[in-house]
């Protein structure tokens, strides 16, 4: 991205947020779809997991960016159960709506300073962060979809062009 050239990044960003909560949606439909044999399974434990994790990172970046002032007391949650997972993946959800409402190309360009949770002090631009929650969340669904899948349900499906295609009709 050259510097200042944000221009249509905002809306961009707004856009596949959108879809992101249209995917995460499906992945909460297919955990439903799990048999209730394989409820207690492992894998089953570790798909809501990853999810956890997904809402643990973005709770975990609206605090670094400084919209929120709390973060989360872990970044890879475990045992969650799905009833309070869905409950905190909406708060978390809404959080980040608002933020993306706020979003200009100068919030986009600003550098900020953080903590990891490894402990060493980063700095990265907003812009890029946006960008790592999009490919973060893309590839943990994909580990969830794998799961659900090995343990008899219907993974969810989240590819990006399913749901931004348009139909033409003829």
């Amino acid at each position: 991205m050259p510097d200042g050239g944000a221009l249509h990044f905002p809306e961009q960003f707004r856009r596949w947020f959108d879809y992101e909560k249209d995917a995460h949606a499906r992945v909460v439909t297919s955990l439903h779809t799990v048999p209730d044999t394989n409820l207690s399974h492992p894998d089953y434990q570790k798909a809501l997991d990853l999810l956890a994790h997904i809402v643990a990172a973005r709770a975990t970046w609206l605090h670094r960016i400084g919209y929120v002032d709390k973060a989360p007391t872990t970044f890879f949650p475990t045992a969650p159960e799905l009833d309070i997972l869905i409950k905190e993946l909406d708060r978390v959800q809404r959080q980040w709506s608002k933020y993306l409402h706020t979003i200009n190309e100068d919030e986009l360009l600003r550098v900020f300073e953080y903590n990891s949770s490894e402990g060493p002090h980063y700095r990265n631009r907003v812009f890029d962060i946006l960008t790592q929650l999009f490919g973060h969340s893309w590839y943990h669904r994909g580990q969830i979809a794998a799961l659900v899948r090995s343990l008899g349900g219907t993974p969810a499906e989240t590819d990006f062009v399913y749901w931004s295609r348009k139909p033409i009709e003829r």
